[in-house]
């Protein structure tokens, strides 16, 4: 009796422990940051993604846990020659994150060595593209450049590069001082354009003021013109009036009014002569005195206005 229940008590505890490893070996819970690579007598079945799962106990297994967060490659240095036949370093990293883990554990062994290696081989391909200056002001678009090159070549691993980066451009003593013999050489040449442009503006500026002192000369004898010309034809027209009063009177006075007119501009000939600067002796005539009477009594002779 008691070995049947010594036999009925392990025959509970395995039944119980068979139970117990099924449940473990059929549910599996997946983390979030990875997935499991299942396989049934060798063979890729499935991918777990995060959560809980159940596989076939006893005839599924994990084959692969794979971690599915982004990595990055430690950094590499590789030798590039540009262009115009300067070598030179590039510091570069990479960002990569594993989107197919079947593809990544069974056709590759050395997912980091791959990328290493495609990663050169295309950067050297896009930095020949390049002269040193260009190489060293362009790395935003040789790091796009690359990225886009590099995930053609990683696909197949099932790899997604997520970002890569120059992060330096190491560049030997040599060609430094020859950059730095550049870059002084620039400066001077900036420099003589800089103060070629300040003559230039400064003659432009000189030619302007002589342009408009000339422009101000012209308007000040355009307007002495227009007022000696205003002048003029004012004289003219006060002449006019004046020859025009003077036929009126020898028209109505006859002989006594043109005596007048003459001996008033002997009169005032005589005043002009005495009123000169260099005048010491006026000599007058003794007809003079003749022509101021005869003045006189012509005026009292031409009839006045408002007489009959």
């Amino acid at each position: 009796m008691e070995i049947v229940d010594v036999l009925s008590s392990s025959v509970a505890i395995l039944f119980t422990a068979v139970v117990v490893l099924t449940l473990y070996l059929g549910i599996k819970i997946v983390p979030q940051s990875q997935v499991f690579v299942i396989e049934r007598f060798g063979k890729y079945t499935k991918t777990l993604t995060a959560g809980l799962s159940i596989i076939v106990p006893y005839l599924d297994r994990v084959g692969y846990k794979v971690s599915i967060l982004e990595r990055q490659l430690p950094e590499f240095t590789i030798s590039v020659i540009t262009r115009d036949n300067v070598e030179v370093r590039l510091e570069t990293t990479v960002f990569y994150r594993v989107v197919d883990a079947s593809r990544s554990v069974y056709r590759i062994q050395d997912v980091g060595g791959a990328i290493h290696t495609a990663a050169s081989s295309i950067v050297r391909s896009a930095a020949g593209k390049l002269e040193l200056d260009d190489l060293q002001s362009s790395r935003e678009s040789m790091n796009a450049e690359i990225a886009t090159f590099l995930q053609e070549a990683a696909e197949i691993w099932g790899i997604e590069i997520t970002r890569t980066e120059i992060t330096d451009v190491i560049i030997d003593d040599q060609t430094k001082e020859a950059q730095r013999q550049q870059l002084n050489a620039e400066r001077e040449r900036r420099a003589a354009i800089a103060r070629a442009e300040g003559e230039k503006r400064s003659i432009e500026l000189a030619a302007d003021a002589k342009l408009y002192e000339a422009e101000k000369i012209a308007d000040a004898v355009r307007i002495e013109a227009d007022a000696s010309a205003y002048a003029i034809k004012i004289n003219a027209e006060a002449d006019a009036e004046q020859t025009r009063v003077i036929g009126e009177a020898i028209e109505k006075n006859g002989q006594a009014a043109v005596n007048f007119e003459i001996m008033k501009r002997q009169v005032e000939a005589i005043g002009m002569l005495a009123a000169g600067e260099s005048t010491k002796t006026i000599i007058m005539p003794t007809e003079v005195t003749g022509i101021l009477g005869g003045l006189e009594t012509l005026m009292s002779s031409i009839p006045k206005k408002g007489k009959t």
